[in-house]
This record gives C-alpha cells, sequence and structure tokens, in this order.
C-alpha cells in the first residue's frame, strides 16, 4: 500500500484540515499534492511561512522551529481553516527574500491540507483533524536532496536547515505524536 492509500484509509469521516509534517525530503509535498487532487481539497505549503530577512537572528533560530514565521501562520492561515470561505495569505519568496507581490488565494474546499515542515508545531494547537508525519532515513534524505536541489544547497540543507528540522522534531516529539507516520522512502 503506497503512502497515499495508507493515508486514504486512515483518514476519519468529514475530515476537514490535515497537517502533513516531516522530515526535509521525505515526501510531504507530494503526499499533499496526490491528496488534494484525490479529495479535491487545497495545500497550503509552510514554506511560504519562513522568515524574513528582518526577524532572522540567533535568538529566534535557537527556539525549536523559530525559523517559521508562526505569527503570521497564527494571523494568516489558522482562523480561516474552518471558516469554509475562500482566504488568502502572504507568501514569502525564500529566492526573493521578500513577499510576493500577489497572495495566494486558498479556495473554499475541503480537505485543506497544511504540508511542510513545522506545521505540527505546538505553537499552532491541534488546528487540525489528522496529521501525519513523514519520516526517511539519513542516508536517503541526502541524496534525495542532492538530487532535487544540487550539490551546493545540498550543503546548506546539511548544516543549516536540517539540523533546524531535526531540533524542533525532537524537542516537541513531532514524530510521537502525529495520527500517522509513513517512511518517505516506502513510496
Amino acid at each position: 500500500m503506497n503512502a497515499l492509500d495508507k493515508v486514504l484509509s486512515a483518514l476519519p469521516e468529514n475530515c476537514c484540515v490535515i497537517a502533513i509534517d516531516g522530515r526535509c525530503a521525505a515526501g510531504k509535498t507530494t503526499l499533499a499534492g496526490n491528496l488534494a487532487k484525490v479529495t479535491g481539497g487545497a495545500v497550503i505549503h509552510m514554506d511560504d511561512f519562513f522568515l524574513p530577512p528582518s526577524l532572522r537572528s540567533e535568538e529566534r533560530y535557537s527556539t525549536p522551529g523559530g525559523n517559521v514565521h508562526w505569527e503570521r501562520f497564527l494571523e494568516e492561515v489558522i482562523p480561516y481553516l474552518r471558516s469554509g470561505r475562500a482566504f488568502s495569505y502572504r507568501k514569502f519568496s525564500c529566492s526573493t527574500l521578500c513577499y510576493d507581490p500577489l497572495p495566494v488565494s486558498v479556495p473554499p474546499s475541503y480537505p485543506l491540507i497544511v504540508e511542510g515542515a513545522y506545521s505540527l508545531s505546538p505553537v499552532f494547537g491541534t488546528y487540525y483533524d489528522f496529521s501525519v508525519f513523514m519520516d526517511i532515513d539519513a542516508a536517503s534524505q541526502e541524496k534525495r536532496i542532492r538530487h532535487r536541489n544540487g550539490d551546493e544547497k545540498a550543503e546548506v540543507f546539511l548544516s543549516r536547515w536540517i539540523p533546524l528540522e531535526n531540533a524542533y522534531i525532537d524537542a516537541y516529539g513531532i514524530n510521537r505524536h502525529a495520527s500517522l507516520t509513513l517512511c518517505g522512502c516506502q513510496e
């Protein structure tokens, strides 16, 4: 049974909000996209909520999960997840280090799927009906990152971003509290 089938078979009835967290390159975005196609849902990407340069500090990064702009996610997304109405939020672009000029529009559809590292942060409370943690072993993770991002960017992931993700996962036991845990290397 593939990851999508495992999630679909485990989803509770009338599930409105699904959160998919996990390790970098474990398959979170792919799973979320496939789940949205099958269910008619919409995806909200945590990558859209990385910190703008003005908030980046060693103090912020020393807090587990501190490299996500949780204040903006709490303000621009959480209040609207169960509204049944369309809403929008500002997208932060990691490539330009600023907000995109056009907001991301989220249609009034269910389920809403929040995918990405830090989506199960306890800062957000339990806003979801069902949660998935995507795991992957270190060797497979590095191989996927090198394939996806190239060797130069992979070094940044390995030295900076993965340690921050691991600190967050360890500090809050994210992998132990999800409704379902899947291994990203079993696709």
